[in-house]
């Protein structure tokens, strides 16, 4: 094999189509996360399973916390401070934190802003990280992604 890197050799369009495949629009493996989430009611987002498990609503904020986490490492800045400062795991029994619609706008957001940095790459933004950990983030996310959408159509069957 060359010493190329996998970026070098396919291009950095590969890792804005591999966010695409695991948050949308429309992957071939089933539901994406956005796809998972678009039919969610709020009455069905704030359900528990079972007691102590997580709902749809923390499931897709966690997903948005991380995904902002990883836009601040690829750009090597600080982005702006997250919607919540709970980290990553924010126990969500209501709207009264924040709004289902609230939620699924915070993640829409997040994942156009990552979308962004990752597609303007080498185009005016630079990242501190080589192209191996930065295809690391991207794949990490985007399996992060399918994980989180796999477990909400779970949880849409249970509740």
């Amino acid at each position: 094999m060359s010493s190329k890197t996998v970026l070098e050799q396919v291009g950095s369009g590969v890792l804005s189509r591999t966010l695409e495949e695991g948050y949308g629009p429309g992957a071939w493996h089933g539901s994406d996360l956005k796809a998972a989430i678009d039919d969610v009611s709020a009455e069905v987002a704030f359900r528990r399973p079972a007691p102590g498990r997580h709902n749809i609503a923390e499931i897709a904020l966690h997903h948005a916390y991380c995904v902002h986490d990883v836009r601040g490492r690829l750009s090597g800045t600080t982005p702006e401070p997250f919607v919540h400062d709970g980290g990553d795991w924010l126990e969500l029994n209501d709207g009264s934190t924040l709004s289902w619609n609230q939620i699924t706008e915070v993640v829409e957001t997040e994942q156009r802003k990552l979308a962004d940095v990752v597609g303007k790459l080498g185009r005016g933004v630079t990242s501190p990280l080589g192209d191996a950990e930065r295809f690391d983030l991207v794949l990490g996310i985007t399996s992060h992604a399918i994980y989180h959408a796999g477990q909400i159509q779970l949880v849409k069957k249970l509740v």
